[in-house]
């Protein structure tokens, strides 16, 4: 292909939304991002509190998420996360209506967005870190491993510090996302 000898020459075919400022436009992106950052934030916190599970060994012996304060910080750390979500769901619509708030809004909430993936990836690590203890055990320290007798809480556990960490890797993105485009906006 011959060059045009315009240095702003693309050669892609197809057109990139382009804001007023001059900046790409990556708010839709934002918010499919934020309503998969809810829907991964529901889900998880709704398989680990679903989870219960009593075996009777001679005794009737439950298992529920809220008898391990790793259990608890991580189902209260996706609530508060999928209520962030909402929140900054309701944000990037109306960010997308207003344009003239997008560079300020931004820096907000690659901010904020920053503060969630910290909550939420020490709630997974946690979580999965007692997770892994039940599916494993540590002979070191004669914790015994318990997935073996209390099967289907584990596989609830399991299934949701997945869910989590997609909710963690969503929120990396958002943060991503929100940084490239204000590089974009900055003149060169």
């Amino acid at each position: 292909m011959a060059s045009t000898g315009d240095p702003e020459y693309k050669s892609s075919s197809t057109p990139v939304p382009v804001s007023s400022s001059g900046g790409v436009d990556y708010f839709k992106f934002d918010l499919i991002l934020r309503l998969l950052l809810f829907a991964a934030s529901l889900a998880a916190v709704l398989v680990m509190v679903t989870g219960n599970q009593t075996e009777y060994l001679p005794l009737p012996l439950p298992a529920k998420f809220r008898y391990s304060p790793a259990f608890v910080y991580f189902v209260a750390a996706f609530s508060v996360s999928g209520l962030y979500s909402i929140i900054t769901t309701l944000v990037s619509l109306s960010a997308i209506r207003k344009p003239n708030l997008k560079t300020k809004l931004l820096l907000q909430l690659i901010f904020w967005d920053a503060v969630m993936l910290g909550i939420l990836a020490s709630a997974t690590g946690t979580a999965g870190g007692v997770a892994y203890l039940g599916l494993k055990g540590n002979k070191h320290t004669n914790w015994n491993k318990i997935c073996n007798i209390y099967d289907k809480f584990c596989r609830h556990v399991g299934a949701s510090v997945a869910m989590g960490l997609v909710g963690s890797i969503v929120t990396l993105l958002l943060i991503w996302i929100s940084a490239y485009s204000i590089h974009s906006r900055v003149p060169k």
